[in-house]
């Protein structure tokens, strides 16, 4: 079992995904990217129906997970897809890091989309990520 984030960071998290945009959080365990806590997904998604449209504004569909915006490939990313992707980038950041400096590691990775915006923190267990809709430019 990963352990618990600190009260701190939940508070945190909770707050931030009560704020207008704000379309998913997650915790993850910095060792194994396991989901020790996430907002804004379900776990194991249905499949979509497409006769029920998406909700409006909030970036999830009527199934609660998050839109991608590829109609071909499908439209919802579970919290394990995306899990694992941060994970990945994550690892790939920190080896570009220790790369530039040998010893150096990513602190704060904030990636942006023409749709959203990546926010993760790295903590020494956990990783903190929220995903926004990207401001207007």
């Amino acid at each position: 079992m990963a352990p618990s984030p600190p009260t701190s960071t939940l508070e945190g998290l909770t707050r931030l995904a009560a704020k207008p945009g704000v379309r998913s959080t997650l915790i993850l365990s910095k060792s194994d990217g396991s989901i020790i806590k996430s907002t804004g997904f379900l776990e194991n998604p249905p499949t979509r129906d497409n006769s029920i449209p998406p909700s409006v504004g909030n970036g999830l569909d009527h199934n609660n997970t998050l839109e991608d915006g590829n109609e071909e490939e499908g439209k919802s990313k579970s919290a394990e897809h995306v899990a694992s992707m941060v994970f990945k980038f994550v690892a790939v950041a920190n080896e570009f890091a220790d790369g530039l400096d040998k010893g150096n590691d990513a602190r704060l990775l904030r990636m942006r989309t023409r749709k959203s915006e990546i926010v993760i923190a790295l903590d020494p267990k956990f990783l903190s990520v929220v995903i926004h809709d990207a401001p207007s430019v």
